[in-house]
């Protein structure tokens, strides 16, 4: 959530903000495999799936 911009439109920002208001997103878990499913299944917003797949492994290097 910290990357959390409405005026920046890189998908970290623009997927911290979806997240951010979605009252169902698993937002205290860091596990990969619940929010890539949560993503998949029960998001109530699209985002692309490549994309959340680059920003867990900065999120891993980091």
């Amino acid at each position: 959530m910290t990357q959390r911009n409405p005026q920046n439109q890189e998908p970290v920002a623009v997927l911290a903000d979806l997240a951010f208001n979605d009252t169902s997103f698993p937002k205290h878990t860091d596990d990969f495999e619940k929010i890539s499913r949560y993503l998949e299944d029960d998001a109530s917003f699209i985002f692309n799936l490549s994309e959340f797949d680059r920003i867990w492994d900065d999120y891993l290097l980091h």
